[in-house]
């Protein structure tokens, strides 16, 4: 669509939503398995001549802030964008602010100290915390779950599509979860498919769990960015040096490194979402969850389809003793996307895997406890959940592993 030339006249609100659905969706006839999916970067060399490279860089969090339509948006915007691009610096990225330089909600956050934090719009589908999954899946898995047909994304988020939800279905978020299950479910159980198991089955939850899978594919996404070469800007790596005169420790000088495709077509594509699987196991112990959970089936997991895995179950069933019925795995130094579901007590938090657990408590809990999120005045500044509330839950958490395992 072309914009009118007479800039006299404003656009039509249909104008600009033509003109901003063709920016973000493409046509059936425009996909190529070469060139989509594809995630991309955008090199911080452009506006840097060197950055602050974090020697042991934090793992990233997401924090949705609120982005106003008003005179204060393009300086909001603009922060955002500055702070994002140098993600190489991750808990350092603050350092490249002055006191009044950001909006007020980034700034009660960088007074937090160095935490690895990567702004994104805070929306009703959270489309900006789940881009790197979305833009992983293949034109034919968008639409097999009614997804529009998503153009290339770019990573971290820059500037723009602030009010995505308006061209989004209602449901997106739902889409999206069973799009990435129904990708990710042949790394976790190659031999039976999703509709072998229950509803609410453990490992059908994690594959369907969003949060559970932004932190890897983060990973990798960082992973494959680091490989890429440097721009010779001249920078000789060395010690930081602060404007008080003092060094920054853990980070060095180091040129930018140049931008590109993360990945860029159906296979490379595919190849991420392999990888992801991988970092899981890092991010968030996979392999742990899976074992615990597949050690202890019971026969309400499976659904009344036969498939391979229920055989299996079956016969180890009626030649051993009945599996238990309740599992309990805590994961430690994992890392949450912060929204405002989730919820804050000291360094745990917990997100939407407590509705795992159902009202007889026969399924899996996991608890993410973040090394990142220490204090709660993130929970505070974002208007996260009643803190009391979360305590009582994870108390009857707590004494329900207690009660079953014996440990009193």
């Amino acid at each position: 669509m072309e914009l009118p030339e007479d800039d006299e006249r404003p656009l039509t609100q249909a104008e600009v939503d033509a003109f901003q659905r063709e920016s973000l969706f493409m046509r059936p006839d425009e996909v190529d398995p070469d060139f989509h999916p594809r995630l991309g970067n955008i090199s911080v060399g452009f506006t840097m001549k060197g950055i602050a490279r974090a020697v042991e860089p934090s793992p990233v969090e997401y924090v949705a802030i609120d982005i106003r339509e008003d005179d204060d948006h393009i300086k909001e915007a603009l922060a955002i964008h500055k702070w994002n691009q140098v993600w190489e610096s991750a808990q350092f990225r603050r350092r490249y602010f002055d006191e009044d330089e950001l909006p007020e909600q980034m700034a009660r956050i960088a007074d937090l100290g160095d935490l690895n934090v990567s702004f994104v719009p805070r929306t009703n589908s959270r489309y900006h915390e789940y881009a790197p999954l979305l833009y992983s899946l293949p034109a034919s898995t968008l639409e097999r779950f009614g997804l529009p047909l998503f153009r290339a994304g770019m990573w971290p988020y820059g500037i723009g599509e602030i009010e995505v939800d308006r061209y989004l279905p209602a449901d997106f978020e739902a889409r999206l979860s069973r799009a990435w299950a129904w990708t990710v479910w042949p790394h976790l159980n190659s031999g039976s498919g999703l509709a072998a198991f229950s509803s609410d089955d453990p490992i059908k939850l994690l594959a369907h769990n969003l949060d559970f899978w932004v932190p890897a594919i983060t990973e990798v996404i960082q992973a494959t960015l680091r490989g890429f070469p440097v721009v010779d800007e001249g920078t000789e790596a060395g010690p930081v040096e602060l404007i008080d005169g003092s060094v920054l420790e853990g980070a060095i000088k180091a040129n930018p490194r140049m931008g590109g495709p993360i990945w860029l077509g159906v296979d490379e594509a595919a190849e991420k979402v392999s990888e992801t699987v991988s970092a899981a196991d890092a991010t968030g112990r996979l392999r742990g969850i899976m074992d615990a959970v597949k050690s202890n089936r019971v026969q309400d997991d499976f659904s009344p389809r036969w498939s391979f895995a229920r055989e299996d179950f079956e016969r180890k069933l009626y030649s051993k003793r009945s599996k238990v019925s309740v599992k309990f795995v805590e994961l430690t130094d994992t890392i949450p996307v912060q929204g405002p579901e989730s919820e804050v007590l000291g360094r745990i938090v917990t997100n939407d895997f407590l509705a795992i657990l159902n009202a007889r408590n026969k399924e899996i809990v996991v608890l993410l406890n973040s090394g990142v999120t220490s204090r709660t005045e993130i929970a505070q500044i974002l208007g996260y959940a009643n803190h009391s509330a979360v305590s009582k839950r994870l108390d009857r958490i707590r004494q329900q592993a207690v009660d079953f395992f014996g440990l009193s």
